[in-house]
């Protein structure tokens, strides 16, 4: 049983100790990976709402990234489970992506304005539209150059998703919690958060690595851009 085990050794060769952590790292990734892709989508809509001419969209749009970027995502999580009554999972991945939306919608922005208006000019006077141009010329180049700060927030958005725990979701940290309180031995213990860091490492390097090959692979034809 794991209670039995008095060392550090002892501890990392307990099959549940891993099996508890695994279980935690699955709702995790569940977590970080639903309310990244719901936000990527939705933040590329809102992103470019705030980018538009249409005076309504873009105020509407700024509204909503100024707010929800200047409270704290823990707020977000909670009023989505206690006042809009979700259940823990739906509440922490609603609330996540709620936020994470807002600064992608920034990073999506950014993009759109780092691409010089005679490309826009250019389109318009092959007889394009503002969405053809949008979709075939702007947003292409954009995303390229989006590709960076994206991978960090999307990074910031695993580690936030840590947040879940205050709800009751059984996630990573929480997990490591629960393990932490069967050891008394602090070696233990700093063993478990080691643990713990080493796993987040893991999975954010993985993904910041794949960024980058996208990134190069996306600037080829197209220049060098980033690093």
């Amino acid at each position: 049983m794991v209670e039995t085990a008095t060392s550090v050794w002892g501890m990392l060769t307990t099959p549940w100790f891993w099996s508890s952590l695994w279980s935690g790292l699955q709702l995790t990734i569940i977590i970080a990976l639903s309310s990244i892709a719901l936000s990527f989508v939705f933040g590329i809509v809102v992103g470019v709402a705030r980018f538009s001419k249409i005076l309504v969209l873009s105020q509407i749009a700024t509204v909503y990234i100024e707010v929800l970027r200047n409270i704290p995502l823990m707020l977000v999580i909670l009023a989505c489970f206690l006042v809009f009554q979700l259940k823990d999972m739906a509440a922490a991945i609603t609330g996540l992506t709620v936020f994470t939306t807002a600064v992608v919608a920034e990073i999506v922005r950014g993009g759109l304005n780092s691409i010089s208006k005679g490309q826009w000019e250019a389109a318009r006077s092959q007889g394009m539209t503002y969405i053809q141009i949008l979709r075939y010329i702007v947003l292409p180049q954009a995303v390229v150059k989006m590709i960076p700060p994206m991978v960090s927030q999307f990074v910031t958005a695993i580690k936030d998703s840590s947040f879940a725990m205050y709800i009751g979701v059984f996630e990573l940290v929480r997990r490591s919690d629960v393990l932490k309180s069967l050891f008394t031995n602090v070696n233990q213990i700093l063993a478990i958060y080691a643990v713990v860091a080493m796993i987040y490492f893991v999975v954010n390097f993985i993904l910041s690595s794949y960024a980058r090959y996208l990134q190069k692979k996306m600037s080829v034809g197209r220049g060098a851009i980033g690093s």
